[in-house]
């Protein structure tokens, strides 16, 4: 008998209140414990309580701790929600390994993924805002090439032909990897671009630390996933591990995911950008000196178009009319871009996060410290 494809129906939701419902409420089925930190000052579209939902599986006094993030790119939360959820769906929640816990962080940028962009409340690129602000920025001169020609005052073809030859223009100057890495890494420069890491460290920064304070003051040793979607071929998996190469907590996280999936990954086929920033590199520093293995896990959606989705969530935060069927009409092809409507991506990307999120437990239930010190 072949086995039938799980019910995505489940596991995903249509907008940001319908997952909060769903995680929630798997949570409360498999016993976890429920913690909420609510926005200070904002709001969502509705008026609704921008919240950071954060769930406890196993004993919170266990050495070894999984930690999973949805959301951090808002608009892409519908698919890390769909992932937590779909693993406390499975048969593995009932059975979670002695001395591993799990803490779900669900929608650690809720403003995001409430209204629909992948940035913050600042039009932070959450996933760039781990850096010392005490210090320098993070330079990206080549930004500054582009950037002019990045917002149209009106979204047609003739106006986005002019950022896609300038965008043309540089990579023929300074290489495909060139171009990459100055879209990729993260600017500090222009608050209205893509991929800006702000002026200083948002609140979902900020609590992100606290949740770390509050929750893994037992852990001896750290499991981290932060799933995210758009890089890498239609409904697969894609893994960028930031455990340094040729160091044991990189060779843990081969160990746990396998060689093909850590060693040596090009996103999309490029040479990996100089990423600053990372939710990654900020959790490294809130846990000290204590070992934690991780990667940030894409799910592909269009590859190198993902590009004009991201043009447009700034269009149509910073130039769109306020509503019209058009702006409808773009804001769903948006939205499609980085969670697909596909019930085939919905139905694989579920199957491939509940086995990466047990691989990671079992990974963790049989990871020795003497082996990472």
């Amino acid at each position: 008998m072949v086995a039938l494809p799980n019910d995505f129906t489940r596991s995903f939701a249509l907008d940001y209140d319908g997952a909060r419902v769903k995680f929630r409420n798997a949570a409360n089925d498999v016993g976890a414990a429920l913690t909420t930190y609510t926005h200070p000052a904002l709001k969502g579209p509705n008026g609704q309580d921008l919240c950071i939902d954060v769930e406890r599986l196993g004993d919170p006094r266990a050495a070894s701790q999984l930690v999973i993030l949805s959301g951090t790119h808002g608009l892409e939360g519908l698919s890390g929600s769909a992932a937590q959820i779909g693993w406390m769906q499975s048969n593995f929640a009932r059975a979670l390994p002695r001395g591993v816990s799990i803490l779900f962080v669900h929608a650690i940028n809720p403003y995001g993924f409430a209204w629909g962009t992948r940035a913050t409340e600042n039009n932070v690129d959450l996933n760039r805002n781990f850096i010392d602000f005490a210090a320098p920025r993070p330079a990206n001169p080549g930004y500054a090439k582009l950037y002019p020609h990045l917002l149209p005052e009106d979204w047609t073809p003739a106006a986005l032909q002019i950022y896609a030859d300038a965008v043309e223009a540089f990579k023929d100057a300074h290489g495909d990897d060139g171009l990459f890495d100055t879209l990729a890494r993260g600017q500090y420069d222009f608050p209205e671009g893509s991929n800006y890491g702000g002026s200083g460290r948002e609140w979902s920064n900020l609590t992100l630390e606290t949740i770390v304070a509050d929750h893994l003051g037992a852990a001896e040793r750290i499991g981290f996933i932060d799933w995210h979607t758009g890089i890498g071929d239609f409904g697969e998996s894609f893994f960028l591990c930031f455990n340094p190469e040729g160091g044991a907590l990189h060779a843990e996280a081969v160990r746990w995911w396998g060689r093909d999936r850590i060693v040596g990954q090009k996103p999309n086929n490029f040479a990996r950008p100089n990423y600053q920033g990372l939710v990654f590199h900020g959790m490294t520093r809130f846990l000290g000196a204590r070992p934690m293995v991780g990667a940030v896990i894409e799910f592909g959606t269009r590859g190198t178009k993902v590009r004009r989705a991201l043009q447009l969530d700034l269009w149509l935060k910073f130039k769109a009319e306020k509503d019209s069927e058009r702006v409808r009409m773009l804001r769903a092809d948006l939205h499609d871009c980085f969670v697909p409507v596909s019930s085939h991506w919905r139905e694989e990307t579920t199957e491939q996060a509940i086995s990466i999120t047990q691989q990671a437990v079992e990974g963790l239930a049989s990871w020795s410290l003497s082996a990472a010190a």
